[in-house]
């Protein structure tokens, strides 16, 4: 499904705020209180780099029970950014579970994506502690966490190590990311970042028909970053091809790569409380 038209676009964005105070299950919820717990530890280790960058915060509603949850991933390339809870998820009546992680050039990718896979990890152990629903976590970020959403979800090797299913995850919302490997894995290799790749550190590479429900958000395919656009129509075809009925794509007109995410939010929340009324507590 793409979104071509700014106007529709911009009012979908302000009809759906509009309904900030609705829970997960779409029903009109009373004002609720939150709290946000910062610094936690997702895994330990005596090595003070990943003891400083392996850290989440999770803001989530104190008196509403078996919310949603999506864990969110900062974008910047995978070289640099920080943990934060977006804005516009803030108490909407889901938790929000924001993750550092380590970067390029201190590890590898692969790293990158082992923090990403230990922290989604965490939040299955953990959110019903919370008051949260194991059933309905979901995973988003954008741009290079966007491609940290898309590995998780789609190559299930990465969870496996933490004794957890991909197919457990509620749904998937990558804003804006890689489908192709990743530039960085590709500066890691001496290839040019203008050389696209596709091999097993790419999303696309890994498309199978029993993936959580993906919904790809990009900005302006003439505003974004090159390729963006037109990568994540290949995800949607190629999921399309291999029977994954349950992917949807959204190009928001006249955003471009940095501006994308906060139209973004809107359709993310709203993805959550469809997916989550199909889903027990």
């Amino acid at each position: 499904m793409l979104f071509r038209n700014l106007q529709f676009v911009t009012t979908l964005t302000f009809f759906t705020l509009a309904y900030t105070c609705a829970d997960t299950h779409g029903q009109a919820s009373t004002p609720s209180s939150y709290q946000t717990d910062t610094n936690i530890a997702y895994r330990t280790s005596t090595e003070p780099y990943t003891s400083k960058m392996c850290v989440l915060d999770i803001h989530y509603p104190r008196d509403i029970k078996n919310f949603a949850t999506v864990v969110w991933f900062h974008g910047g390339g995978l070289t640099s950014g920080k943990r934060d809870i977006p804005e516009h998820l803030s108490e909407q009546g889901i938790a929000v579970v924001a993750v550092d992680y380590r970067l390029s050039p201190n590890v590898k990718v692969v790293d990158c994506i082992d923090d990403a896979a230990a922290a989604v990890a965490w939040t299955f152990a953990n959110i019903k502690n919370y008051g949260g629903s194991p059933r309905k976590v979901f995973v988003s970020g954008h741009s290079a966490g966007g491609y940290l959403t898309s590995m998780l979800g789609l190559d299930k090797h990465w969870l496996k190590k933490y004794d957890c299913d991909a197919n457990s995850i509620a749904g998937l919302i990558p804003f804006s990311g890689h489908t192709i490997t990743h530039f960085t894995v590709r500066k890691e290799r001496g290839i040019s970042g203008k050389q696209p790749i596709l091999d097993d550190m790419a999303p696309l590479f890994h498309v199978r028909d029993d993936a959580p429900p993906l919904l790809l958000i990009t900005g302006d395919r003439e505003l974004e970053m090159l390729g963006r656009y037109e990568e994540n129509a290949y995800m949607w075809r190629m999921m399309k091809v291999v029977g994954h009925d349950n992917t949807t794509l959204h190009e928001l007109d006249g955003y471009n790569h940095g501006q994308m995410a906060r139209p973004a939010h809107p359709l993310l929340l709203r993805f959550i409380r469809k997916v989550s009324k199909t889903i027990d507590p």
